[in-house]
C-alpha cells in the first residue's frame, strides 16, 4: 500500500446521474469502491462528491497580451483547482505548460497546441498567422504537439468588409481536417459568425467553440454529423462592450456582434434541443480569468438546459466526451464534495468543501 493516507469519502457519490454511491477510497491516488484491508491511516471527508468538473475551454500560460510567464500559468491552474475544476481542454496557448504535467497538485489538461489563424486575422501574439497554402502542414505540427486536438481560427474581423468574415476556403479547411484526423487528432474551431460554419462541418470538423453564428437551417447538420459546440456564454456577455468599442471604426461588425450577443440563449437552447452535444467552457485566459466554471453552468441553464443536463455538461458527459474517466474503479482521484447536491442545486458548483486532485486533499 502507498505511503500516501487512505481517503474515504462517504455521504453521497455521484458516479453517474443516478448512480449514486454511499463511499469510495482513494488509495495510492486511485478511486476504489472497495475497502482497503489493513488501512490504518484513514482520512475522511463527507459530503456529495462529483467527479473534478471540466473547462473544455481555456487557455493556461494567455493572458491579454500573449503568452505568460510559469508563475502566472501556476496561477490559472490553481484558480481552476480551487474552483473545482479538474480537468482542462486547453484550446489554444503559445505557452509550452507541460511542466504542468509533473505537478500532482494542479489539473490535469489537454492541450489543442496553438491556435492556428490567417494572417492579421487575429488576436496580436496568440497565434500562428498563416496563409491557405501552409494550413496542412501547420495543423500536422500542432497534432503531434497537442494532446489529440487543433484549434483554427474560422472566423475573425475581415478589415476591408468591415464585419466578420470565414478564414479559410472549404477545400484548405477539408484537407486540413483530414490531416489531424489521420493522425489522430481532432479538430475544433473559433467562429462567431453564420457563414464559416457550413464549410468547417462538411469539411468534418469535430467540435465548434462559442458557435454564436449557429442558425436553424445548420442545425440539423450538426446534429447529422454530431459536431459538439462549447458555447463559453461567460465569454459571449462581453459582446456589447466590445461592439461599442468598434461603432465608429466598424459599425456593421459591432451590429453583427449585438446580434449574436441577443440571440445567445435562443441559439444554445435551440442546439440542445436537437441534441447537439453541448459542453462547458470559460475561455478563461486572455481577458476573462480562471475558475468560472460555475458561472457557465448557470448561463447554460439560463439558456433553457435542464439543471441535471447541465451538471453532466461540466461533468460525466464532459469526462466521457474528452476520453478521461471519472469515478471508476482505478481511474485518477479527481472530485470535488460539496455540502448539498449540486443536481438539486447548482448554485452549490461555486463553493466546494473540498477538492481532491490524485488523492491529495484540498481547501
Amino acid at each position: 500500500m502507498s505511503d500516501q493516507p487512505v481517503l474515504h469519502v462517504k455521504g453521497r457519490v455521484l458516479v453517474g446521474p443516478e448512480d449514486v454511491r454511499d463511499e469510495l477510497w482513494v488509495v495510492g491516488g486511485r478511486v476504489s469502491f472497495d475497502r482497503p484491508a489493513g488501512a490504518r491511516d484513514v482520512r475522511t471527508v463527507t459530503g456529495w462528491a462529483l467527479p473534478g468538473l471540466v473547462d473544455a475551454h481555456c487557455h493556461v500560460g494567455l493572458g491579454a497580451e500573449g503568452p505568460v510567464d510559469a508563475e502566472t500559468a501556476e496561477k490559472q491552474a490553481l484558480t481552476d483547482r480551487e474552483a473545482g475544476t479538474l480537468l482542462l481542454r486547453d484550446a489554444g496557448s503559445p505557452s509550452d505548460t507541460r511542466w504542468i504535467d509533473d505537478r500532482e497538485d494542479l489539473p490535469k489538461i489537454i492541450r489543442a497546441g496553438r491556435h492556428i489563424a490567417r494572417t492579421r486575422r487575429y488576436i496580436r501574439n496568440y497565434a500562428w498567422e498563416i496563409e491557405p497554402e501552409d494550413l496542412v502542414a501547420y495543423v500536422a505540427q500542432e497534432a503531434r504537439r497537442g494532446d489529440g486536438w487543433v484549434k483554427l481560427v474560422g472566423d475573425w474581423i475581415d478589415r476591408d468588409l468591415g464585419d466578420l468574415a470565414p478564414c479559410w476556403p472549404r477545400e484548405a479547411a477539408r484537407a486540413a481536417i483530414e490531416e489531424a484526423h489521420r493522425l489522430g487528432a481532432r479538430v475544433t474551431a473559433h467562429c462567431f459568425a453564420e457563414n464559416s460554419l457550413r464549410d468547417l462541418v462538411e469539411a468534418g470538423i469535430d467540435c465548434i467553440e462559442h458557435a454564436t453564428g449557429l442558425t436553424e437551417d445548420l442545425i440539423p447538420l450538426f446534429a447529422e454529423r454530431g459536431v459538439a459546440i462549447v458555447p463559453t456564454l461567460v465569454n459571449i456577455a462581453t459582446f456589447p462592450r466590445l461592439a461599442a468599442g468598434g461603432d465608429t471604426k466598424y459599425p456593421r461588425w459591432s451590429a453583427h456582434m449585438r446580434r449574436l450577443h441577443e440571440r445567445r440563449y435562443d441559439t444554445v437552447r435551440g442546439a440542445y434541443d436537437a441534441g447537439i452535444p453541448v459542453f462547458v467552457g470559460t475561455d478563461a485566459g486572455g481577458s476573462l480569468p480562471h475558475g468560472l466554471v460555475a458561472a457557465e453552468v448557470a448561463e447554460l441553464v439560463r439558456a433553457g438546459i435542464p439543471r441535471l443536463d447541465a451538471l453532466a455538461a461540466t461533468s460525466w458527459s464532459a469526462r466521457e466526451w474528452l476520453g478521461r474517466p471519472g469515478l471508476e474503479e482505478g481511474a485518477p482521484a479527481d472530485l470535488v464534495v460539496y455540502d448539498e447536491d449540486p443536481r438539486a442545486d447548482i448554485g452549490v458548483l461555486a463553493t466546494p468543501r473540498r477538492v481532491v486532485v490524485d488523492g491529495n486533499v484540498y481547501s
